[in-house]
């Protein structure tokens, strides 16, 4: 695949959480040298206008493509979300659209959490070979397994699955699109998810992990590292839990130099941390606006689609 195939690369983000996209964008840039262009797929929940121009600002031209997609357009018409209580957003759920939004002529996608940094050349991913496999991933540094009770699939022995297979973190996922397609799995992952909502702590990464338990390839561990780990040199890693832009993050702090580095290279150059209760607020929202959802559509979510 090395070449003139683009890579394509799949994010979601909210108008807050942009100035993480910049830094994983210009991470990515930074760090493929390849020559292969980079095409992202931005799934936008609410960007402003003038936020899209200023990421756009951001990116090299000359190898970097942005296609804008609203979330409302992303998922097809007359599609059920799950509407539970978390503070998650429902834009979690666009991961799973993947198959639905990408050019026809695209083979394999690369999804990225936005709050993610790239040290090594996305190409050197892009070009592993997932064999039979309908996704790779990495397996998650926190759950490792299945049968964790407090983050697996805790109801495993109902569905029939191993206490023991490995549990993977959604994060990062490759995908062969066709493979996904044909087995259906964003409608058996819904579904699995509706049915097992009161044991879904992690919605769509408890559908994913249940549905592809014995189809996906497990990657190295530092394509998708944990900001709270010390490797000294990770080819991928994710803030998880606290970001880096909030002033109390406490986690890694080399790592969060790295990412006010690239930051550095983008208009969001001299940004200072912010204060953690953007957080809440955030949490708040999504509450709220699955609460409307429910109350104005009796549980169901249908978009336009296309």
């Amino acid at each position: 695949m090395t070449g003139s195939v683009p890579i394509s690369i799949v994010v979601v983000s909210d108008d807050h959480y942009v100035i993480l996209l910049a830094a994983l964008i210009k991470s990515i840039e930074v760090n493929h040298t390849s020559k292969e262009p980079l095409h992202f797929y931005v799934i936008e929940d609410g960007v402003k206008d003038k936020t899209k121009r200023k990421l756009q600002a951001s990116v090299n031209t000359e190898t970097t493509t942005l296609f804008w997609i609203p979330m409302e357009a992303a998922a097809p018409s007359g599609i059920e979300l799950p509407l539970d209580k978390s503070s998650w957003p429902l834009n979690i759920y666009m991961r799973l659209f993947i198959s639905y939004f990408l050019p026809q002529n695209v083979e394999r996608a690369i999804y990225l959490d936005v709050d993610m940094i790239v040290q090594k050349d996305i190409s050197l991913l892009w070009n592993i070979d997932i064999q039979d496999k309908i996704i790779a991933a990495v397996t998650d540094s926190r759950i490792r397994t299945i049968d964790c009770r407090w983050g697996g699939v805790v109801n495993y022995k109902e569905l029939n699955l191993q206490g023991s297979a490995k549990y993977f973190n959604t994060g990062l996922l490759m995908i062969d699109i066709k493979k996904w397609k044909d087995a259906d799995i964003t409608s058996k992952v819904l579904e699995c998810i509706k049915v097992n909502k009161d044991f879904a702590n992690f919605p769509d990464q408890y559908g994913l992990n249940v549905l592809l338990a014995d189809h996906w390839l497990e990657l190295d561990g530092l394509w998708n590292y944990f900001a709270e780990g010390d490797h000294t040199d990770p080819n991928i890693i994710h803030f998880m839990s606290t970001k880096p832009i909030y002033k109390s993050y406490n986690y890694n702090h080399h790592y969060q130099e790295l990412f006010y580095h690239y930051l550095s290279q983008t208009p969001w150059n001299g940004e200072n941390q912010i204060s953690s209760s953007r957080i809440y607020y955030a949490k708040a929202r999504n509450k709220v606006r699955k609460i409307m959802k429910k109350f104005f559509a009796k549980n169901v979510l249908i978009y336009p689609g296309h």
